[in-house]
């Protein structure tokens, strides 16, 4: 049989063609009739059905019995859930359970939608999640700038003259927080119309190796070649906002506020000659058609949420934003909130609604920073973590100075995981509730439609039946919410889901609630949700108000989805600021830029540590997939020949790398594609902790980038966690 799936895998959403014999998997190929990837796949796709067939996927609940773990039926560990979760809220408060989100969570609609309702009924102030260690910034600067979290403009690629990328490498990634399938494909296309690919990258990425153009630049200097950039902007007569100009407030702010930061003044810290500088500057506001695009790299520092913010003021003041072949605001057919309410005006973001407990840090979109999770379970005192539930989540490898955290999880009274492994983290565990197989799940990309390069509306069904008696992850949450508020182990979920989404509808719709729900009633749990939003959406049918509109049905029977078109200007309408215009210069980032200006003179460490990204390995559990993990050691220190000299060591010798929080150990691997000063170690590896159940990851462990970190790092705005451009040594292993 063949089957349409979405991958659940990454940020690309490519749809996969996948054939099934007898209830098995025997291929896994890209679909060429996905109206969005045109059968696009990379090897992260083919390995899905690794994925679903490995061994060490966790398939039935355990339970920690002393230093094992114990094989126990669904209800034996929600009974112990029962008997010992709200045991340790009623002891010390609803703060002392914490929650713990990670990234595979924002690629299954049945965990993502359902978290919202599990936070509630924990009420803890207490929420962690990947996002602080990853894109923090840019929702925070686009949520002050537009309004919302998620109106994260996007290089509209297929229509630019001009593409800009700092420090970004959609080569390996097809994008992040841009959802790009295919990436190589657009951009040899963007060649041969007669654009121009620039990079500017401390390493010559394998999307700097495609580019016309590829500047080095110092890791973590990203905010003074932005500002610098502006400066030219405004010194040498380039700002041209065009339409924009009615709709953008504090120009002349951001103006005054790059004074400091001449292209001359800032070459020698960024890496870059001022004419240089002046010449980006320039060919952004010359190029009829243009965007700049930042990412990981530009949010990983210390002044992530400023740089993030310069990214779009540049392209605000060439007047790429929001124009065609410019920086440009997908519309989303469902869960989109910059399409709901009032147009062009809403309440816009707060942030900083209560403080964490220790370090004060200012909860940012609901959220603490990870790297606070440990301090808050080895501190004494009122409020302090003693129980922890992990959705997909693995902060001992993730999070800078992990041994910290697993010594915190280890003291903690109470933790509960729902995961696919019992890995770096789960070890720690008291249960862990299997999570399900992607491809037993019916798919929806909550997120990604809201950063996609082409508007579509794309539905995957289950392609394997899910076994007998396992619990879908909606139902998992659902039941875990129950226990939070007191309900007990034995709530049935169904019913629950039947009454709150029956109570939000009532909210939503009032005496239309009946008639509402009556269109719906072929579909549960997130399905349910998704054809709620789909028919309230913008494309939707309105509940039969526009007969030619989207429902979950329609978008199902259309195998392949439903093409909605190009990007198209969606300002003023897309803003939520509370004045109704685009806010070129919110005081958080201002303040952010005159603190930078104290470091521009600062000099440069003799060496610096940076991440990597590629195409094989996305998260940690990727590791476990053989079709990924085959193939020459991945996890190695790239090092230029002139650094390597400098050292002492040699190709393929193992060195000790010494950084703020610990060490590490890996072979070095030479290469010039490296700035001088620069090293680079791949992130997610460290699989050498005993307790966990990975073995092909344990086979060739890698070393832990995170080790090195310092976990009180942080770029304050956003409290994301710094990851790049950090000071370390490197010695001779052993």
């Amino acid at each position: 049989m063949r089957h349409y799936r979405i991958c659940p895998v990454c940020e690309a959403c490519c749809g996969l063609e996948i054939r099934t014999e007898a209830g098995r998997i025997t291929s896994v190929r890209g679909a060429e009739h996905d109206v969005f990837s045109h059968g696009y796949i990379c090897p992260k796709g083919v390995a899905v059905k690794d994925l679903h067939d490995d061994p060490d996927r966790l398939r039935t609940p355990l339970i920690r019995r002393g230093n094992t773990f114990v094989e126990a039926t669904w209800d034996e560990a929600f009974a112990e859930i029962a008997a010992r979760l709200p045991a340790a809220q009623a002891a010390h408060g609803r703060d002392a359970v914490a929650l713990s989100i990670g990234n595979p969570s924002a690629h299954k609609m049945g965990l993502l939608l359902y978290v919202p309702r599990l936070a509630k009924a924990l009420d803890t102030k207490n929420i962690f999640t990947a996002s602080t260690l990853d894109q923090m910034p840019k929702q925070l600067s686009c949520g002050l700038m537009f309004g919302h979290w998620l109106s994260i403009p996007v290089p509209d690629i297929d229509r630019t003259d001009l593409l800009v990328v700092l420090g970004a490498n959609p080569m390996a990634s097809n994008g992040s927080l841009w959802t790009v399938p295919d990436f190589r494909g657009r951009a040899k296309a963007l060649r041969a119309r007669g654009g121009r690919l620039v990079v500017i990258d401390p390493r010559r990425t394998e999307t700097a190796a495609i580019a016309d153009e590829h500047h080095f630049i110092r890791p973590g200097s990203d905010v003074f070649l932005l500002a610098a950039m502006v400066h030219a902007l405004f010194g040498d007569g380039w700002v041209r906002p065009e339409r924009l100009s009615p709709w953008l407030a504090g120009v002349d702010a951001v103006r005054d506020a790059v004074q400091p930061f001449a292209p001359e003044a800032v070459a020698a810290r960024c890496g870059i000659p001022a004419p240089s500088i002046r010449a980006l500057a320039r060919q952004l506001a010359e190029a009829e058609r243009a965007c700049l695009y930042g990412r990981i790299g530009t949010c990983t520092q210390t002044y992530g949420s400023a740089a993030s913010w310069l990214v779009d003021v540049i392209n605000a003041l060439t007047g790429h934003l929001d124009t065609e072949g410019g920086a440009m605001f997908p519309k989303a057919a469902a869960f989109a909130r910059n399409t709901e309410g009032r147009p062009g005006q809403g309440a816009g973001i707060v942030t900083g609604r209560h403080r964490s407990r220790v370090s004060g840090a200012p909860e940012v979109f609901g959220e603490l920073p990870m790297t606070l999770m440990a301090e808050e379970m080895e501190t004494p005192g009122a409020g302090q973590v003693r129980a922890l539930v992990t959705l997909a989540s693995n902060p001992v490898l993730s999070a800078p100075n992990g041994d910290r955290i697993a010594r915190a999880l280890a003291g903690l009274d109470f933790m509960v995981s729902v995961d696919l492994y019992l890995n770096e983290t789960t070890r720690h565990a008291h249960v862990i509730l299997p999570g399900s197989s992607p491809l037993e799940d019916g798919h929806w990309d909550v997120p990604f439609p809201q950063l996609s390069v082409r508007n579509h509306a794309r539905y995957s069904a289950p392609v394997l039946p899910r076994p007998a008696g396992h619990l879908p992850e909606w139902q998992i949450l659902t039941k875990l919410a129950a226990i939070a508020r007191g309900d007990g182990p034995d709530a049935d979920p169904v019913a629950l889901d039947d009454t709150l989404v029956r109570r939000d509808v009532e909210r939503l719709a009032g005496e239309r609630a009946d008639a509402v729900l009556a269109e719906v009633s072929r579909w549960t749990g997130p399905e349910r949700l998704l054809d709620l939003s789909l028919r309230a959406g913008p494309y939707g049918d309105g509940f039969g108000a526009r007969p030619d509109g989207l429902t979950l049905q329609r978008v199902a029977d259309a195998t392949g989805g439903i093409d909605l078109g190009a990007l198209q200007p969606r300002l003023p309408e897309l803003l939520r600021t509370t004045s109704g215009r685009v806010e070129l210069a919110p005081a958080p980032l201002l303040a952010e830029l005159a603190k930078a200006r104290a470091e521009l003179h600062a000099p440069a460490p003799p060496m610096v540590i940076i991440g990597r990204r590629e195409v094989r390995s996305n998260n940690s559990w990727m590791h476990n997939l053989q079709p990924l993990a085959k193939g020459p050691e991945r996890c190695t220190l790239k090092l230029h020949p002139q650094d390597a000299a400098r050292h002492g060591v040699v190709d393929g010798q193992r060195v000790r790398i010494v950084g703020p929080q610990g060490a590490a150990e890996a072979p070095v691997e030479l290469d010039d594609a490296l700035m001088p000063g620069v090293c680079s170690l791949p992130h997610g590896w460290g699989h050498d902790v005993p307790g966990t159940r990975m073995t092909v990851a344990a086979e060739r462990p890698g070393a832990n980038l995170n080790a090195l970190l310092d976990d009180r790092l942080r770029d304050a705005p956003s409290g994301n966690a710094v990851l790049s451009g950090v000071s370390v040594t490197l010695e001779p292993a052993g």
